[in-house]
């Protein structure tokens, strides 16, 4: 008895001592198992780069550089393939080459897709997951849901669809020169919004003037806002050169008018304007020549030379036919004569300045006390002397409308608070007195607004008394009608400020910051709307500020500068049609109590100081790149009391303006 306990004592031990090392050997083999997998994953990163630096080589040289684009693995990978079990991980780049072998291989595919004359074996869930299009056209219930083809026809060139289903199946793509435009054009139709952007992109890059045109209207009909802002910009900066593209007389009607109706568009004489459309509308007579009319209503025609306008337009053949043309010129060439006689403000369509026909005032800056003007020429970088100020003062505010320059308010030598209005005429550069303001103030801010003039908030004082108590900074806001010279009590500010930004966008008014009445840096975006008469609160400010700069490019508001709690170099982007911010690049120096304007398509900073050092450069933002640079020195230091765009008529025989 005891020697079979013993010999199953025996056994028992040989049978855990075979267990152990059995246990032992499986812990090798999975160790050689986990380190064959990790040297496996080691050689195909190595091929991965491999293939990446075969495809740099094969681009070979180009004017351009093609733009490799690339998402991780493709997303859908990361959302439908992506194993674990336990410690086991299947990367996601093998899984892809894998696919795109089995594809390549036809092995497992369910579907075919056709374009011209070429097929495409694919995977459907490989498409759905990469495109929308494809995951509703195989989900719901469509014919080619149960199909085994889908034939695109010629609607999408087999190359560029083998692009496609390549980056499907490998998540990347060679963006060049010529394949951009296609791919944008397939990415939008095909829903690889990935691919559309980033061709986009790539486009944007390779602006230029003699494309600008073509990419304006490839990027509105796929939705490319970018692309498609960036695009008009330099159509309207470029029109002259624009104008000789074939993509020009393809243009239709609208684009044509929306082109010519902008006061952005940058021209040195209307009568680039008006031989382009007689081009385009000579180009296809038959069934343009309805369209002159229309075209002719959104020509400055009153800004023409006077013996241009009378006898080479009344005189024109397609002009004399048509009744509704003759009574256009006949208009313009009454309007004209209105404006050379200088018989009171003309607000005709036909008279209203471009933009571009302008040049920057400079009011002040030398000393504290304001008597002197200056003209700015940003392209000549000159800086020039103009009319004093018959009345010198600090403080003030100052806005054009049209061809006049409203001086409105301000201190006086002896510190009084005044209602005073002096009116700038730039074609006879003359001064002249408007009635006064019905409330004496400074320190507040004015803008123009559908040909009437605001102003908005400021300080004001009790009997002369100086420095005006916080107390009455104010809330008033006041309206000039220049038709009639007279003033108008308006709705009052939500909070009354001082030192504020004032703007107008958009058939609204902006207020920016400013001085509270109880001296503290505001926060808030007021807005008015002129139809309520209504005040309201936009949105906050990034950050309370007051003596910042403002100025307005399309629906984009850009502050600048100031007192602010951080850096005075920053500056921002305020959507007035969203109400959102966005941060821009910094300005090339800190400015406190600068000024800024708008001009064609680019801001103009001027003046201000930090600490004890003022700033002497002329600097310009352009958006389109989002940077800053100096573009000239102002032979002083200035901090002026205003800086504003003075609106001069083109080809007016001014003797005081060179031809």
């Amino acid at each position: 008895m005891e020697k079979e306990r013993n010999r199953q004592r025996e056994r028992h031990d040989r049978w855990g001592r075979q267990k152990e090392g059995n246990g032992e050997r499986k812990r090798e083999t999975d160790r050689q198992r986990r380190r064959e997998r990790e040297r496996e994953r080691e050689r195909e990163r190595e091929r991965e780069r491999e293939r990446e630096k075969r495809i740099c080589r094969v681009s070979g040289p180009m004017q351009t550089p093609p733009q490799i684009f690339s998402v991780s693995a493709c997303s859908w990978v990361s959302r439908f393939c992506r194993f674990q079990a336990d410690s086991l991980e299947v990367p996601e780049n093998i899984v892809l080459t894998h696919l795109n072998t089995l594809r390549k291989q036809c092995m497992f595919t369910d579907v075919t897709l056709w374009a011209g004359d070429r097929s495409f074996p694919c995977h459907r869930a490989v498409l759905a997951a990469c495109s929308r299009y494809f995951e509703a056209m195989f989900s719901g219930g469509l014919r080619e849901s149960l199909d085994s083809d889908v034939n695109f026809r010629d609607s999408v060139h087999p190359e560029v669809l083998e692009l496609l289903l390549d980056f499907a199946y490998s998540s990347r793509v060679i963006i060049n020169e010529e394949n951009a435009e296609s791919l944008l054009e397939a990415g939008d139709m095909l829903q690889f919004h990935d691919i559309r952007d980033a061709a986009a992109e790539f486009l944007e890059k390779n602006l230029h003037s003699s494309n600008c045109l073509g990419m304006m209207l490839l990027s509105d009909a796929h939705q490319c806002k970018r692309l498609y802002e960036l695009s008009w910009r330099m159509c309207l900066v470029h029109f002259e050169a624009v104008r000789d593209t074939e993509d020009f007389y393809g243009l239709s009607k609208d684009k044509l008018l929306d082109l010519i109706l902008s006061d952005e568009l940058e021209i040195e004489d209307e009568q680039i304007v008006l031989n382009a459309v007689m081009r385009w509308v000579r180009y296809d007579l038959d069934s343009r020549r309805d369209y002159l009319p229309e075209l002719l209503r959104g020509i400055r025609l009153a800004l023409l030379p006077s013996e241009c306008l009378i006898e080479a337009v009344a005189c024109e053949e397609l002009v004399m036919l048509d009744k509704r043309s003759r009574q256009i010129v006949e208009e313009a060439i009454q309007c004209k004569k209105k404006i050379l006689q200088n018989d009171g403000v003309v607000t005709s369509p036909c008279a209203r300045p471009r933009k571009s026909g302008h040049t920057l005032l400079i009011l002040g800056g030398q000393t504290f006390m304001c008597d002197k003007i200056y003209q700015v020429d940003h392209k000549a970088k000159e800086i020039i002397p103009k009319a004093d100020l018959p009345s010198p003062r600090k403080e003030f505010s100052a806005c054009a409308i049209g061809c006049k320059v409203y001086v409105t308010g301000g201190r006086g030598s002896e510190n009084g608070v005044s209602k005073d209005v002096w009116i700038y005429d730039t074609v006879h550069e003359e001064w002249s007195k408007g009635a006064p303001m019905l409330i004496a103030r400074f320190g507040h801010g004015s803008a123009e607004l559908e040909n009437s003039l605001y102003v908005v908030g400021g300080h004001t004082a009790i009997a002369g008394v100086f420095p005006a108590s916080p107390s009455v900074s104010l809330k008033q806001v006041e309206r000039y009608d220049p038709l009639t010279n007279k003033w108008t009590m308006m709705a009052p500010l939500r909070d009354g400020v001082s030192n504020a930004a004032v703007v107008s966008a958009k058939l609204k008014l902006f207020v920016f910051g400013g001085t509270t009445i109880h001296r503290d840096k505001a926060s808030k975006v007021q807005c008015y709307d002129p139809l309520e008469n209504r005040w309201t609160i936009a949105a906050e400010c990034p950050q309370p500020w007051r003596y910042t700069a403002a100025a307005v490019l399309g629906s984009q508001i850009f502050i600048m500068g100031g007192d602010t709690e951080f850096t005075a170099a920053s500056a921002y982007r305020f959507d007035c049609e969203t109400n959102q911010w966005m941060r821009v690049g910094d300005m090339t120096s800190k400015r406190m109590s600068c000024h800024a304007v708008a001009s064609g398509n680019k801001l103009y900073v001027v003046g201000g100081y930090f600490g004890t050092q003022r700033c002497k450069t002329l600097d310009c933002y352009d958006p389109t790149s989002d940077s800053w640079n100096s573009i000239t020195t102002v032979p002083y230091s200035l901090i002026p009391t205003a800086f504003i765009k003075q609106v001069i008529l083109l080809s007016i025989n001014n003797p005081k303006q060179k031809a």
